[in-house]
Formats: structure tokens, C-alpha cells, sequence
């Protein structure tokens, strides 16, 4: 099947723009993702697929508007989000910043080759996926990778986390455990 994408807008607020992202919810996000969310006052949610059900993103909106793709357990229907969304990030009308979120979008610390020659092609200074559950913060070849972790049900011994992605002058990323509302480091 050919994957579908689409392409986003979200403008800079007073020169900064805070996007809370989050990936893996399986139908059941952590119970303390809302307040959590709300506490950090996104201008919007990023979600990197496998949604699970719909009304997770209702939930989701009630804190700020979100932007999804699908992930591979979501199902495809004609209200379900697409594969791929490319976000323009602009100040008045300069584009400042571009991210692509995909769902599966490394093998390891690296970019699938075909996702890294997207992100070549459309110019994306940053790639937002989810799938492994593994949150993870680096750059390879050039383009830079975001997965927020996952906020569903555990899985294996991984972390309940999600991202938050800040662009101003600096673009700075960082995690939030769903279980102590701390910052959370890898070990």
C-alpha cells in the first residue's frame, strides 16, 4: 500500500513554539499523560502512530490540538490520520524549521535509508518517529531524530515517557516519565 502524507503549518509564538510529542498509546495511555501534558502547556501534540483507538486523540485535544499519523496497529479508515506528516514551523512567513514524523523511522541509533533520503527530499531538519517504544535523542547523517518513547502500556523494562520539543533560537528536546513527572535520563 502506498503511503499517504500530508503537509502542516504551525506558526511561532512570539518566536518559540513548545510541541509535546508522544507515540505508542495502544488505546491506554498513562493515566497521569494528561495532567502532565497540561502542566507543560504545548501549543500542540505531536503522536507518532500506533494510536489504537480513535478517541485517544479526543482525549488528547482536550489539552492541546494535535497532529497523528498512523502507525501499523492503527487501521485504516477514512478518519484516521495518515502515514506521514511534513510540519513547516514558520515566523510570519519564513519557514524556520521542518520535521517529518514517521512512524517506523530507525533501525537502532540510525534512520531507515528510505526515511533518511525523505527527510533529504523534503528538506527535514528533524525526523519524529515512534514504533520501538525506545525514547531516543541524536542525529544521524545530518538530520536530526526525535522518538518520544511510548506512553501506552509498558513494554519489556522501557521507560513510560513522552517528548518535548522546543524551537526558539535553539531547537532543545527532552523526555518526561509519565510515572514521576520528572525529566527522564537514560540510565
Amino acid at each position: 500500500m502506498k503511503s499517504t502524507r500530508r503537509t502542516e503549518t504551525l506558526a511561532l509564538r512570539d518566536g518559540a513554539l513548545r510541541l509535546a510529542v508522544v507515540a505508542d498509546t495502544h488505546s491506554h495511555p498513562h493515566p497521569a499523560t494528561a495532567r502532565l501534558l497540561a502542566e507543560r502547556a504545548p501549543d500542540a501534540i505531536l503522536h507518532a502512530g500506533d494510536i489504537g483507538e480513535l478517541t485517544v486523540l479526543d482525549q488528547l485535544a482536550e489539552v492541546a490540538p494535535v497532529l497523528a499519523i498512523r502507525g501499523n496497529i492503527d487501521v485504516t479508515t477514512r478518519d484516521a490520520p495518515t502515514d506521514e506528516l511534513v510540519l513547516d514551523l514558520v515566523a510570519g512567513e519564513r519557514r524556520v524549521f521542518r520535521i517529518l514524523m514517521v512512524h517506523i523511522g530507525v533501525a537502532g541509533p540510525r534512520l531507515r535509508s528510505e526515511v533518511l533520503r525523505l527527510a533529504q527530499r523534503e528538506q527535514a531538519q528533524l525526523v519524529v518517529c515512534g514504533h520501538s517504544h525506545v525514547p531516543f535523542i541524536g542525529t544521524d547523517r545530518g538530520v536530526g531524530v526525535f522518538n518520544p518513547g511510548s506512553i501506552g502500556p509498558r513494554r519489556f523494562a522501557l521507560p513510560i515517557v513522552f517528548g518535548m520539543l522546543e524551537i526558539g533560537a535553539t531547537v532543545r528536546m527532552s523526555h518526561v516519565s509519565c510515572e514521576t513527572g520528572a525529566t527522564w535520563l537514560p540510565p
